[in-house]
């Protein structure tokens, strides 16, 4: 009987299952919508529901394990989601305790940029590695942190919320509540902001001068970089000036083998990676310079939300032997 878990990516719009052994291949996979009007024990039912449905299409020998589960404000401690923004449930959400009520299988859950540091761990270029940072550059900034070995956690399990290190007192409104985090500088989001306003303040000549503000994309923005466009180069200069700064401050606490990135802004390339390279190491302690490979993921072409997951859970089995 082959050994599987199944690995889940809780999204904002969708919710991704996959069915994954320990190679980390995903022998099967659906999607269901997270957003489906209904109270959180139903999606927890048409959840398990799916993970079954996905095991009957594999045939009877395959052998469910356990089930990880990556998510916004997922807190591996609590075994539950608390107060996801972006979901439609508020509170406390007990989700391991009502998956495992289900399937009858141990479950773990933990934010989804922990879950990707656990999967480029296990199944991708971190392999052999014992320190380094996952940075997850998408709508926001995410980031996984693996120290010694071990992801970290912390106390209350929501450890490594990089994206909300204040970048700019009093700068730019986080959909958090607070001001100046560095995801609404650093990331897609921060890239179109930094561009519109780049727009309002100058007269500079750019293709982008004519595109209103919710038609205005970071691939619109990575278009225009690459065929030289001065604001659209500038945005990027700017955005990779904080990012930069920033990650030469978590080396100088972390001081990691190396940073890896993921994510739809990375479609950008040396556009992005270039100025972050430059001012990391301008702003960087001396003991470091030099010394911090920045990557981009081994996962890239790969579902890593989902594998993410299944390696945490994979991870949380295999401590339970020892």
């Amino acid at each position: 009987m082959a050994e599987v878990v199944a690995g889940i990516d809780i999204g904002g719009t969708n919710t991704v299952i996959g069915i994954v052994n320990r190679n980390g291949d995903i022998l099967a996979e659906s999607t269901l919508p997270t957003r489906c009007n209904a109270t959180f024990d139903v999606f927890v039912k048409n959840l398990t529901g799916a993970i079954e449905q996905l095991l009957m299409g594999l045939g009877h020998e395959h052998s469910l394990l356990g089930i990880g589960v990556g998510s916004p404000n997922g807190s591996y401690n609590l075994g539950a989601i608390v107060d996801a923004p972006n979901l439609e449930w508020k509170g406390i959400l007990p989700l391991c305790k009502e998956i495992t009520a289900l399937t009858g299988v141990p479950s773990v859950v933990t934010n989804d940029a922990n879950a990707a540091a656990l999967g480029e761990l296990l199944f991708g270029a971190a392999k052999g590695m014992k320190n380094f940072v996952v940075i997850t550059l998408g709508t926001g900034l995410g980031s996984g942190l693996v120290v010694d070995g071990k992801l970290v956690v912390g106390h209350d399990g929501f450890a490594g919320e990089f994206g909300h290190m204040v970048a700019k007192p009093n700068g730019r409104q986080c959909s958090c509540g607070k001001k100046g985090c560095l995801e609404t500088y650093a990331s897609a989001t921060g890239l179109r902001r930094t561009a519109f306003k780049m727009i309002a303040d100058n007269n500079q000549p750019s293709m982008l001068r004519n595109v209103t503000y919710d038609k205005l994309t970071a691939k619109m923005i990575t278009e225009a970089a690459k065929t030289g466009d001065p604001l659209a180069r500038a945005a990027f200069e700017y955005t990779g000036l904080i990012l930069g700064a920033r990650l030469a401050d978590l080396v100088a606490i972390l001081n990691p083998e190396a940073i890896f990135f993921f994510g739809g802004l990375t479609n950008a390339g040396e556009l992005l990676m270039d100025p972050v390279r430059r001012y990391m190491e301008e702003y960087m302690f001396p003991v470091f310079k030099g010394k911090i490979k920045l990557l981009l993921s081994g996962l890239q072409d790969k579902n890593a939300a989902v594998l993410g997951a299944a390696a945490l859970i994979w991870e949380e089995l295999d401590k339970a032997k020892h």
